[in-house]
């Protein structure tokens, strides 16, 4: 799998969404040690745990009973033939394959218990900086 400094090593990413994604990395940090990796304007932000990792997102308006606040992201070698497999199988496609400026390109689905996955593929090695990102701990 290509590296990525724009994103993390980890196979599997959990997305969580907060209210204000600044306040959250700063709790996040102090209470369970976790470490900024790269944050994206107050809008998301990725965590170091441990050799894993963490992606916080900014909360679309009020959360309420049922709103999305978790999803996963996986990244793979195939992101093209990954995602035909996924539709064949009935996956809702909710974001076809697309690139993007930090070197990744992704697609999200749904599953049949409508739980959001986001399937990222690095397709370059990108500085953060090179978008915007401040970078922390790579």
């Amino acid at each position: 799998m290509l590296a990525n400094r724009s994103m993390p090593r980890a196979a599997v990413i959990p997305e969580l969404a907060y209210p204000e994604v600044e306040a959250a990395v700063d709790w996040l940090c102090a209470a369970f040690g976790f470490t900024p990796r790269l944050t994206m304007g107050g809008h998301r932000a990725q965590l170091n745990v441990g050799d894993g990792a963490l992606v916080v997102t900014k909360a679309r308006g009020t959360l309420a009973k049922g709103d999305r606040v978790h999803g996963v992201m996986v990244r793979v070698d195939d992101i093209d033939a990954h995602h035909a497999r996924a539709k064949a199988h009935g996956a809702w496609i909710v974001g076809p394959p697309s690139d993007h400026a930090y070197g990744e390109r992704q697609y999200v689905a749904v599953d049949l218990a409508g739980h959001v996955w986001t399937f990222s593929q690095s397709i370059a090695d990108v500085d953060p900086a090179d978008w915007g990102g401040v970078a922390g701990e790579l």
